[in-house]
């Protein structure tokens, strides 16, 4: 027999633990009960509508949507916000940038939650750097800083052959602080697109 938990105790407790995005783990601890039950349990509150599942395993209350942001971090990790959102983000591309772009070391994925898109574009282990921690709605995400994500973007232009960013706002990017970075990727080609760019 599956144990019950009242629905207003259940969205309590797991909105007192600020748990914005919760797991059927988070469930077992909280309320003390199996790993079945605990699955259960977040299955009729899914079919309900009085959850919303934002990809296997995890979960939200459509009433305490966290920041698009700090979704993106916890969906597919390790990750942080980088590419045209990031740019658009910084001010320095002037286009509004509706997916959710990131960058991880693990393999390209994308996922459609909450009526938008995630993706995340893979990069090597090496140049997984030049990232921040930043707020939204007093909840911390990483995010790359301008230069980082004019570079992750460039390179994944290169990779795809496409063309380097032409249109962007060139004061808001430290040309030194953007070659550092370039030179994480250990790619000839990517450090002469910088160059030329920022120039």
């Amino acid at each position: 027999m599956v144990k019950l938990v009242n629905q207003t105790i259940f969205a309590t407790k797991i909105k007192e633990k600020k748990l914005y995005i919760f797991s059927a783990n988070n469930i077992r601890s909280l309320f003390g009960v199996s790993t079945v039950a605990a699955s259960a349990l977040l299955h009729r509150y899914k079919k309900r509508g009085f959850i919303l599942q934002l990809k296997r395993g995890f979960y939200v209350f459509p009433d305490a949507l966290p920041p698009d942001v700090y979704v993106a971090n916890k969906l597919y990790s390790p990750s942080y916000i980088s590419l045209e959102f990031a740019l658009s983000y910084h001010g320095i591309i002037p286009e509004t940038v509706y997916e959710i772009t990131s960058v991880t070391t693990k393999a390209t994925r994308r996922f459609e939650a909450l009526g938008k898109i995630f993706s995340y574009r893979k990069i090597k282990k090496a140049a997984y750097a030049g990232y921040e921690i930043q707020k939204q709605r007093g909840l911390s995400f990483y995010i790359a800083d301008a230069e980082k994500a004019f570079v992750d973007a460039n390179y994944l232009r290169l990779k795809n052959r496409q063309k380097p960013i032409s249109r962007f706002n060139k004061a808001k990017i430290n040309q030194e602080k953007a070659l550092r970075y370039a030179k994480l990727f250990d790619n000839m080609k990517l450090i002469s697109i910088i160059k030329s760019t920022l120039r």
